[in-house]
């Protein structure tokens, strides 16, 4: 029955933005919280390439963001890759030319609050409520609009991350299936997704930093809620190497990337380009990141 659901869930992936099934979900008892990093933890799990740009911030809603250096990756995956959607070829070289901050988790409920002064995900199913549970029913638009307050409220600018910087965070100078190898026995070490959590009963986003992060410290990129990017899909091309591609901004569908605790394990890969949303309706596994400009 499970299953069932499932496939009915998975249609969200090419790019159908419905809700999930009108049945109840099954009750389950509250995770309890877990103790997120401070500054002086995440400093020691940076790498030195990280460090040299400077400490991690916490912001003015208690956001923890730890630095991304410049660089190059090959974004999408490759012709060996069977899992690999048509949309995610030619693997082709990207370069990020500036640094820029990320959040080292998912937007939580009470940092959206804080900012929105809205719950989207109150006494919805599928949702476990909490501050520190990832915020979910969360439009494209709202994600936009935290982001112009956020940045309106602290004089420096967040953005949703682009899709190439996305990836590129992700894979964190991997060039594997997942940022932590190709095995894909060990996800459940770094994920949630359907196998742990939506075929367990536990059919819900769960609370953030609870698996192993990526190696520049990075939680639940791999699973737990899909996440917004700020562009539109564009075609990928192994022609030249690209210097921060991004695609229009403005568009019928936006991207979402990284799947979400009913997502099947392929679905949750670095590469996956995980489906295409229109920027109003919302989803239970719909949140969103940050990334903040790096001063100059």
């Amino acid at each position: 029955m499970r299953r069932g659901l499932l496939g009915l869930l998975l249609v969200t992936l090419l790019g159908c933005a419905s809700e999930m099934p009108e049945s109840e979900p099954t009750p389950t008892e509250p995770i309890p919280a877990v103790k997120m990093l401070d500054v002086a933890a995440a400093k020691k799990q940076l790498t030195s390439d990280q460090l040299a740009l400077g400490d991690p911030v916490v912001n003015s809603v208690g956001m923890l963001l730890v630095p991304i250096p410049a660089g190059d990756f090959q974004m999408g995956s490759p012709n060996s890759d069977g899992s690999a959607r048509s949309g995610e070829k030619p693997q082709h070289p990207v370069k990020i030319t500036k640094p820029f901050y990320l959040g080292v988790y998912e937007v939580t409920q009470a940092q959206y609050e804080k900012v929105m002064e809205a719950r989207p995900w109150q006494q919805k199913k599928y949702v476990q409520e909490g501050p520190d549970y990832p915020a979910a029913y969360v439009t494209w638009t709202a994600a936009v609009e935290f982001c112009r307050k956020l940045s309106e409220e602290e004089g420096v600018e967040y953005l949703l991350p682009t899709e190439a910087q996305w990836e590129y965070a992700c894979r964190a100078g991997t060039t594997t299936v997942y940022s932590f190898g190709d095995n894909e026995s060990q996800l459940e070490q770094h994920a949630w997704y359907d196998e742990n959590a939506f075929y367990t009963s536990q059919d819900y986003a769960h609370l953030v930093g609870q698996k192993l992060p990526n190696p520049w410290s990075l939680y639940d990129m791999h699973g737990n809620v899909f996440e917004w990017c700020r562009d539109a899909t564009r075609r990928y091309s192994s022609e030249t190497v690209l210097s921060d591609p991004i695609g229009p901004l403005q568009a019928s569908q936006h991207l979402i990337r990284g799947g979400a605790f009913y997502s099947l394990s392929k679905n949750t890969r670095s590469a996956d380009r995980g489906g295409r949303f229109q920027p109003v309706p919302r989803n239970v596994a719909l949140g969103f990141r940050v990334a903040r400009v790096i001063s100059e």
